[in-house]
């Protein structure tokens, strides 16, 4: 389950029991933080919390502030710099050595524009969007009422939210959506300027296994457990069945011969069968298709004969092998379990996902995470 499944289940609860409900939003990182912009809280009147803005260190204070935005009924924009020592608000001394700044809003749920709608929208239909919300505006023009106007840009370019201001913020978060990136930008209004986290959603990581053996079980609970979206693919019944795999979003018995009918798309491969001509047909199906990533379970022999069969040139072998096909599967980690080696093929796909190298952190010599790219200074 995903942190948003997470969140909407929580909120929906909290709309069922009439409980009022705040939501918090990372807006803006200066510096380093535990969160990047776009990570969000759930906090009901009572204390309750969902979800996670920093790594425990802010949710104190920022808990105490959501309940104080659900009485007074406003959004409230707080900063918390972690670079100072004597702030004691958070209790986190020199910390992360960075600025956050969060969004506080009491939701109503009875509009059907309120953040959690818009992000139920996106998550209905999960293809990339982009959801940009003004989180700042100039007090000299009274747009104060502004802080917490959201707009949802879809792939298929709908828009939703947001009336008022939709020409300049739409024209924004389609630069965003095209260029795949979040940003933190100032934005010129005929309501005057404001300031807005363009933050890019991406739709759950698709990944197809095929094999359901007893190996791709924890393979399929560890890879779920991420929110991935997971097809197990086998061609013996009473193996791939939900039973077996009740993490799975689908479970599907498909014979060696009706492989070829499959339609992949762009999901990950992970080719897990232990049966030679099953691995086979898969490969044939994902090598044409847009797969970006397809690892093969087993040494660097069998893979060697796979491409021998598949009657590629040099040229198309080597490509093939550096920069789509990982045999074996799974970074260096000294696995041997099941359990092991789950943790290393899901490491390397993490890692091809964000065209990581799957090195020690200390080794590298920039920041962690990419920034959110900010334009302009806050006014």
């Amino acid at each position: 389950m995903t942190e948003l499944q997470r969140l909407l289940l929580a909120y929906d609860q909290h709309r069922a029991d009439a409980r009022p409900c705040a939501l918090a939003t990372v807006v803006e990182v200066l510096g380093s933080a535990y969160r990047r912009p776009g990570a969000r809280m759930l906090v009901t009147d009572d204390g309750q919390l969902t979800g996670a803005i920093s790594g425990g260190c802010l949710e104190g204070d920022a808990r105490q502030r959501a309940r104080q935005a659900i009485f007074r009924g406003q959004p409230a924009l707080v900063t918390y710099d972690t670079r100072d020592e004597d702030d004691p608000r958070h209790g986190l001394g020199p910390g992360c050595q960075g600025v956050v700044r969060i969004l506080l809003e009491p939701l109503d749920y009875a509009a059907p524009n309120n953040p959690m709608e818009l992000l139920r929208s996106f998550a209905q239909h999960p293809e990339p969007a982009v959801l940009a919300t003004v989180f700042e505006t100039d007090s000299a023009t009274g747009l104060r009422a502004g802080v917490g106007q959201r707009l949802l840009l879809t792939a298929n370019g709908d828009v939703r939210g947001l009336p008022a201001l939709a020409t300049p913020l739409a024209e924004a978060a389609h630069a965003a959506l095209a260029g795949c990136t979040s940003q933190v930008l100032d934005i010129e209004t005929d309501a005057g300027p404001v300031r807005a986290l363009l933050e890019l959603l991406t739709p759950p990581l698709r990944v197809i296994i095929y094999g359901a053996g007893n190996d791709a079980q924890p393979l399929v609970r560890l890879a779920a457990s991420l929110g991935w979206h997971i097809t197990v693919v086998d061609g013996r019944p009473n193996l791939a069945t939900a039973a077996r795999f009740p993490e799975a979003a689908e479970v599907r018995v498909v014979p060696v011969a009706a492989i070829a009918q499959e339609r992949p798309g762009d999901a990950y491969a992970v080719l897990l069968s232990h049966n030679y001509a099953y691995d086979l047909a898969a490969l044939t199906l994902h090598i044409p298709s847009p797969t970006p990533y397809i690892g093969l379970l087993g040494p660097h022999a069998k893979a060697t004969r796979l491409l021998a069969e598949l009657n590629l040139n040099e040229h198309e072998t080597e490509e093939l092998r550096a920069t789509r096909l990982h045999s074996p599967i799974g970074l260096d980690l000294g696995s041997e379990t099941p359990e092991e080696i789950a943790l290393a093929i899901v490491a390397e796909i993490q890692a091809k996902r964000h065209q990581r190298n799957g090195r020690p952190l200390r080794e590298r010599a920039d920041a962690v995470h990419a920034p959110v790219l900010a334009l302009h200074d806050s006014f």
